[in-house]
């Protein structure tokens, strides 16, 4: 079994994020082939990058870096859920991967995103930027609109629709997961070597 974290992409006050992640939750938490936790970026209290080294030395000086480090590394794989602002991904978001690197490297993420739009921009940069510390990004996404799948633009009331592609993603999530594990667990044991 993994352990898949489900993490808020937004810090902004008045976010959706959460209760979009209760969403993904209530649904994940009905399998038994993976642990989920929901990790709230707003808890982590991150400043704009602040370690004077790149983040792939894993020489992190400030408390907060080894606090979120130690968070990002317990888990296989994530599910982000992100807004879309002004066609991007949050800064905040962008912000916390950059603080890290072997903590993200080869595990999967899947990616649920909410917008007028349905988060899709976002989530094509955050694919992009993920590639770049070496996550496996799965194909199936769910975009929530807000126009049709928000009652009042901030209580979450998907489309069936979505329940189905969030299975999916889901399914790849965990299936990647485990599948890079075994290469997570040989690449620690060459380096304690």
């Amino acid at each position: 079994m993994i352990d898949i974290a489900i993490v808020i992409g937004s810090t902004r006050p008045g976010r959706n994020g959460p209760a979009v992640a209760r969403w993904v939750r209530d649904l994940a938490v009905e399998r038994s082939d993976a642990r989920f936790e929901v990790v709230d970026l707003a808890d982590f209290d991150l400043p704009h990058l602040d370690e004077a080294m790149p983040p792939i030395l894993g020489q992190y000086t400030q408390p907060h870096t080894r606090r979120w480090a130690a968070k990002i590394a317990a888990f296989d794989a994530y599910v982000i859920v992100t807004p879309e602002y002004n066609h991007s991904a949050p800064g905040a978001l962008k912000n916390a991967i950059d603080f890290l690197y072997a903590e993200w490297t080869n595990k999967a993420v899947g990616f649920v995103g909410y917008g007028s739009a349905g988060g899709a921009r976002a989530i094509e940069q955050l694919r992009t930027v993920l590639s770049c510390v070496q996550v496996a990004h799965v194909s199936a996404q769910v975009e929530l609109s807000l126009y049709t799948d928000f009652e009042g633009f901030t209580v979450p009331r998907p489309a069936a629709r979505h329940e189905a592609t969030l299975t999916t993603l889901l399914d790849q999530v965990i299936a990647w997961g485990t599948a890079l594990k075994p290469l997570r667990t040989e690449q620690e044991q060459s380096h304690a070597a």
